[in-house]
Order: C-alpha cells, then structure tokens, then sequence
C-alpha cells in the first residue's frame, strides 16, 4: 500500500488531533445537530451568535480530550477504536433517537449473535464503512512526526494546544453562557448524544461495575415460603398450571383490547381475556424489565447487581416446592432461570417455524403437552416470547400474517413510511394475540385435569418514529410513554376461578384503573396465584387479592 499523498511529509501530533476534533465536530457527531435543529426551531427567538459558536465549543472540548490522548504508540490503536464505534453510535443516534447510557451498553453487551444481525443493512454497513472504517484506515496510514527525543517541546505544544481550546470555551461562555445554560437546562439528555463522551464514560462505568467491583454477597428471600393447605390439598387432585408469557417489545397503545382502532387481537377478544389498560414497565429494555418483573425491588430500588444476587418469584416458587420451566426464544432469560429448568429454542433449525437464525414464537408451543407431563404438583411455565423484537419486526410473523399491509421488509426501518412500519409492528402484535390464543387453546384441552390459567406481560414498550425517535431504551426518565406502557393479560379457566376463588367481575374493573399498576406487582402477583405463603410477598402488591374471596 501506497503511503497517503494528503501529508506525504506527515503530520504532527497536535495537528492529528485537531483534525480528528473537526471530523467529529462536522461528521460523527451530527445525531446532536439533528436534535438541537428540532430544539432550536421550537424557540421564538435564537441569537445567531450563539448557533454559530456550537460546533466551535465542540471542536475546542473534542480537541482538548482528544488532546489527553494522542500519544507515540497508543495514538493509533486508540483512535482507530474510537471511530469504528462511534460510527455504530453515530448510526444508532441519528436513525432511532439511541442514548448510549449505561443500561444501553449493559443492553448491547448482553445481546447475542441472532438479535445483534437483526440491525444489519446496506444502509447501516455503507453508514459504518464511510464514517468508521475508512477514517480508521486512513489514521492507520497517516504518518505522525516522530518526536525524535523533543519531549519537552512535544509537551509544550500539546499543553499550548489545550489552553488555547480552554480559551475558546471561555470566550463562548463570557458571551452565550446564558443561552448554553437554558438550552441545557430544558433539555438534559443532549449530553447523552455527544460522541465520544457519553458512549465511552457509559462503558468505562460498566466495565467498572461489572468486572471490578465486589459483587453483591447473595441473598435468600422468601426462605418461609410454603404452598398454602389448600394448594397442596389441590395438587393431589386437580393441580393448577399457570403459564406466565414474557413478551418482548409489545407497547400497550397498540392493543385492540386497550381501545387501539386496528384488530390487532382479533384472536383473544374472543376468548374471554382481561387486558389492565394501565401497566408501567420497570425499565425500557430487555435486561433491565425482565429480571426487574420477578424481582422484589421495585423499579426504583432496582439495581441489576442486587436482583441477580438474590432470590425472585420463580426461586422461591420452587422453594415452595411448585415445579417450574422456562422455555426461551429470545435470546436469553437475563438469569432469572438460573435456577429451574429451562429449554431453549433451536434458532439454528430451519423449518416452517424457523430460518437458521431466528423461529417464530409458535415454536414455544411445541411438545407443550409433554412439558406439562413432565412437571409435577402445581406447575408453572414461564414462555420468553421474541414478541415484536426490532427493526427486523418483518421476521416476527409469517407471511400468511401479514395482515396490515404495506409492511416493512427490512431491518432499516428508519427508509420506509411510517405507515409501513406502524403496519409491520402491529402484525407483530397481531402473531403473539395469536400465540396467546393458540397458549390458551391448549390450556383449554387440559382443563380435565389442571385449573390452568394465563398471565401475560410485555417487558417493555417501543418507539415507532414519533418525535423522530425509534425501537427502545432511552433512560427512563426521558422515555415517552410508548416505550413504558405495556399491555397485561390475564386468562383464567372457570376451575382455575373457582379453586382460587377469583372474582372475574371485580377483575375486569380493577383492569380499567390507570396510574396503578406496574411491573412492581409482578412478584407479589405470581406468588399469590400460586397461593405461595411467604413473607417475602406484600398483599398490597398483588393485583389479584382483592378480587379473591
């Protein structure tokens, strides 16, 4: 290879990373010029002065950080890193509204192989490949200026090169510190788009925290826990099977059930369901919702560190000596099944349910007769549905439940219409109403011998391209209400009903009340539908009691 004609002398260190500070500044960072174009425009008035100085206060902090790194042999290697992701941040920032937080990382690093293909596209490789892959090419060509022993002049420059973006910053700050100030205030989350800064501090605090730092000594609750009399009594003659399905990416504002103007279930409004019109998400993604949902902690004590340390409804359901199985098509179960039984899906088979590298989630309903034969006493199986999982939501249902057309056939849903996506996600939602069916269908064909009944609940909700934002897991607090409202099922067969002595009536209004339920009752929920005693469960918290006679 020919060495690049642009600095066929090279260039110096200093010069290097100014010129790295302005293809950040111009380049990677647009996904924050994308946002501040929508703020700025929102506002009656809006000094030129201070618009023309953003991009200068980006190019001086970039260039001072990026300065406290170029030095003789790290220089390269580091940079080299520092493009190729954040391009991938770039992409994700700027086409689906992503925040790289430290819960996105803990996200991405927990995502496998199957789900992490589920991004790829032309447009994402070329966005990659023009904005990550060639720049790391050339900063692997470049020539840098030996020092040749002048480290005390390479140390003057450098600190020179500093102060003056320091200077800068402090110049912009004597002038527009008012109008920084406001736009920062009103809107917080900018600091989460700039790139590098918050993609770096987010994974250095994850690393911190996961593979440095004292992990959390393990805690057992619920060791008291018992099935109650009656429940044992039962076991011995009818017992009771409870199927709790985990959906993946279902929001609750697309549901037919909670007053959505599409049929989107039109498969269980005719089986005598109860949809809670109001149920909020613990967290907006995966790894955060699911081990939250079974946890105790509720959403504002929980930390990801503490619930994998200690017990959750399905270790102290089995303590109680109810037998479980957790069957799984999503990718994993985020360790909330470490402890009981589990089975996952072949995603590499290829048949009709599945294409090598990912099944519909009909395939959770296969051999489910044998499963159940299997399990003794009362018995529980947990269903981890891949649900509505994005962008490639055409890959969640066959084609012959394509009902909402034109749909989007392709994972960079950010280059069809709204139209085409909001069809493609609802035909999701329209193939787990029909998983869900098809689950109580067989619950049904075993009501001879088990009171059977149903829970489901969506971990989290997403983003369809309102207010330019897509897919999932913006921080809590900034999240609108798509990705935090998800919808809650609840199936229950007349044995099931009178065994546990459930009022359906007294359900249905308690499933009409908003501003009331959450995730939070999840755990309190499980435990008592299993008729689990325990001092770990809070009656308070069970959706259920009230309507139990």
């Amino acid at each position: 290879m020919k060495q690049i004609k642009l600095f066929p002398k090279g260039v110096s260190y200093i010069t290097f990373t100014m010129l790295l500070a302005l293809y950040y500044t111009l380049v990677v960072n647009v996904p924050i010029y994308k946002e501040l174009v929508q703020i700025l425009s929102a506002l009656d008035t809006v000094k030129i002065g201070f618009v023309i100085t953003i991009p200068i206060f980006f190019f001086a902090a970039l260039n001072f950080l990026f300065n406290l790194f170029s030095w003789p042999w790290i220089t390269k290697p580091f940079f080299i890193l520092l493009l190729i992701t954040s391009s991938l941040v770039s992409y994700g920032g700027y086409n689906y509204g992503t925040l790289f937080d430290t819960d996105m990382i803990t996200n991405i690093v927990e995502t496998d192989s199957s789900e992490a293909s589920s991004y790829l596209s032309t447009y994402s490789v070329l966005w990659t490949l023009f904005m990550g892959i060639i720049p790391a090419l050339l900063v692997f060509k470049v020539k840098l200026k030996p020092i040749s022993g002048k480290w005390l002049k390479f140390g003057l420059t450098k600190v020179f090169s500093m102060l003056v973006s320091l200077v800068v910053v402090a110049i912009i700050a004597l002038f527009y510190y008012q109008d920084y100030a406001s736009v920062g205030r009103n809107n917080s989350y900018l600091k989460k788009i700039i790139i590098p800064t918050q993609y770096v501090y987010s994974t250095y605090h994850f690393i911190k925290d996961t593979y440095f730092t004292t992990p959390e000594p393990y805690r057992e609750i619920g060791l008291d826990a018992q099935q109650s009399t009656s429940a044992l009594q039962q076991a011995e003659q009818k017992p009771t099977l409870l199927v709790i399905v985990v959906g993946e990416t279902a929001r609750s504002q697309n549901y037919q059930l909670n007053g959505y103007p599409r049929e989107t279930n039109p498969y269980t409004s005719q089986l005598d369901v109860i949809s809670f019109v109001d149920v909020a998400s613990c967290g907006t993604a995966t790894a955060v919702s699911v081990p939250c949902m079974f946890s105790q902690l509720t959403r504002r004590e929980f930390e990801r560190s503490v619930a994998d340390n200690q017990d959750n409804a399905l270790d102290i359901m089995q303590r109680a000596g109810i037998d479980l199985l957790w069957k799984e098509n999503d990718g994993g179960d985020k360790d909330v099944a470490h402890k009981i039984k589990k089975v996952e899906i072949d995603r590499k088979r290829k048949d009709e349910l599945c294409n090598g590298s990912t099944c519909f989630d009909m395939a959770l309903l296969e051999n489910f007769d044998n499963d159940v034969a299997k399990l003794k006493g009362n018995k529980v199986i947990a269903l981890h549905l891949i649900g509505s999982h994005g962008p490639t939501y055409f890959q969640r249902y066959p084609k012959d439940k394509a009902f909402f057309q034109p749909d989007c056939p392709r994972a960079d849903i950010e280059n069809c219409s709204d139209k085409a996506i909001v069809n493609t996600y609802d035909n999701t939602i329209r193939y787990t109403d029909f998983v869900l069916s098809q689950t109580i269908e067989q619950l049904k064909s075993l009501e001879d011998r088990y009171n059977t009944a149903m829970i489901y609940v969506s971990d989290h909700g997403e983003s369809l391209g309102e207010n330019g934002v897509f897919l999932h897991g913006l921080p809590y607090g900034l999240a609108p209400d798509f990705q935090k409202r998800v919808p809650l099922i609840t199936w229950m067969s007349a044995g099931f009903q009178k065994t546990k002595g459930i009022n359906n009536d007294c359900l249905k209004q308690k499933a009409k009340m908003t501003g009331t339920h959450s995730h939070d009752n999840v755990f309190h929920s499980l435990l008592g539908l299993m008729d689990v005693e325990t001092t770990a469960r809070d009656e308070r918290m069970d959706i259920f009691s009230s309507c139990r006679q």
